[in-house]
């Protein structure tokens, strides 16, 4: 067989391949046992007609198209992995170009591949991320949220407040019709909490049980969604939480602490931890958006062409794939579609290109993963779905998602290298330890599971396409 790659731009070659017809004799052998399989011939068991039977039967070109559908895959693979400055990341466009019976086989191969990318001096790079300070008032606020969890409550007579706890009965109509589904009663509810319905809050303020209020709020769900309803609220109740006192007594009762002083300096080194974390989250992020920033990267335009359609395909299934919905949806916001499409080729761009600078990092770092790191990150993300591990492996086995899992985890630990080879200072102008927010190198991927940086990062984020 024989291969040349001609380079259309930096980012597509084509690949033109010649097989002469003696290498496809295996081919031939497999062709004719999958066609005598499938044919009945009198006078011949099935699979055991001779091809020159099969052939005065079928005709010759039945045979051809079964060699050459089987064999043009193969040689294409062949081509490519006998071709170290091939990398593809994408499906390839295949054309026969000569079949020449008893001869040779042409085609040639159009793909989208890795471009040649020239990254920044890693040891050049320097990020600021927040000073790592924790407030009295925080540590308060925590004490708080604790206190919070052994509170009782008791019921008041007087109008609701923030915070309050409420028992509410809730009814919507829209243009006079009753909607069932908004319909509630004896439902549990704290002021301030959110979450329920567009402007419940405001309604339920200064409300007392017994009494109601009729505001007009948008539906967010069902088949009224993003209509106007109007939706009448009624307090049956009002109780307000109890907080048991900040003491000794109660750090004994709430910890394992015998006093409020161990109790809160406690806190105020959970809260430290957390900070550092932080930490870690910004320097990544940053580190990130230095390198891609600062790296000339051409696009493949067919792996950023199915991003985009990746993220529109997604906008729309929301809205069970009707456009005039999504229309409806985004002059409601105030934006256009031509707006959203051209968001949405900007943002596939920018992922695209992280992802590629990230894998060029990677190969300039020599990572590698192995099936611990693997495992790892598997249980992470089964947890995350709050699926089974093994549930979560056949089902990303099913959809051929493994090397993008794979490729997620490369790209993680090549950002986390990235990281400790930059210069990291804190608000106060210290350069801060990586090596002791990371940990050692070699926990380094484990570090990666624990926060992600970015959108969830572009390290993390699960590749729509082979890029």
């Amino acid at each position: 067989m024989k291969s040349t790659v001609e380079h259309l731009s930096p980012t597509r070659v084509r690949i033109n391949v010649e097989v002469p017809f003696d290498e496809l004799k295996p081919n031939f052998d497999r062709a004719y046992k999958k066609i005598a399989q499938q044919v009945r011939i009198p006078g011949f068991r099935p699979g055991k007609a001779p091809a020159r039977i099969l052939e005065a039967r079928l005709g010759r070109g039945v045979v051809l198209d079964e060699v050459v559908n089987e064999a043009i895959p193969a040689k294409y693979g062949e081509a490519v992995t006998a071709s170290e400055e091939v990398k593809p990341i994408g499906r390839p466009e295949i054309e026969l170009t000569e079949l020449a019976d008893g001869d040779k086989l042409a085609f040639t191969a159009e793909v989208d591949v890795r471009p040649e990318i020239t990254l920044p001096d890693l040891a050049s790079l320097t990020v600021s991320v927040d000073d790592v300070e924790v407030t009295d008032e925080q540590v308060t606020e925590q004490l708080d949220q604790l206190r919070s969890r052994f509170g009782t409550l008791s019921g008041v007579e007087r109008p609701a407040a923030k915070d309050d706890f409420v028992q509410i009965d809730l009814s919507a109509s829209v243009d006079g019709t009753p909607v069932e589904e908004a319909t509630t009663t004896g439902f549990s509810y704290q002021v301030g909490q959110g979450g329920l319905i567009e402007g419940i809050d405001e309604a339920i303020t200064g409300l007392s049980a017994g009494e109601s209020k009729t505001f007009t709020s948008k539906l967010v769900a069902g088949e009224h969604a993003d209509r106007d309803a109007e939706v009448t609220v009624t307090v049956t109740s009002v109780k307000e939480r109890n907080l048991p006192d900040a003491d000794d007594e109660f750090a004994q009762l709430a910890s394992e602490f015998d006093t409020l002083d161990e109790l809160t300096a406690d806190l105020r080194e959970r809260l430290g931890r957390m900070r550092r974390m932080e930490q870690v989250a910004q320097a990544r992020d940053k580190v990130l958006e230095a390198i891609v920033e600062t790296t000339e990267v051409p696009l493949p335009e067919s792996i950023v062409t199915e991003e985009v359609e990746s993220r529109l395909h997604d906008a729309v299934h929301a809205f069970d794939h009707d456009e005039d919905k999504f229309a409806e949806f985004l002059t409601g916001q105030g934006r256009s579609r031509e707006e959203f499409d051209a968001e949405a080729r900007a943002e596939a761009e920018k992922s695209v290109k992280t992802r590629l600078v990230l894998d060029a990092l990677a190969e300039a770092k020599e990572v590698s993963v192995n099936d611990q790191e693997l495992t790892e990150r598997i249980i992470f993300q089964a947890q995350q779905y709050g699926m089974a591990p093994e549930e979560f492996v056949q089902r990303i086995q099913q959809a051929g998602q493994l090397g993008a899992i794979y490729s997620d985890v490369r790209r993680t630990k090549a950002l986390i290298a990235a990281v400790r080879a930059a210069t990291v200072t804190d608000g106060s102008g210290n350069v801060v330890d990586i090596a002791e927010l990371f940990g050692p190198e070699d926990e380094s991927a484990e570090a990666g599971e624990t926060g992600e940086a970015g959108e969830t990062t572009e390290a993390e984020k699960p590749a729509s396409s082979s890029a």
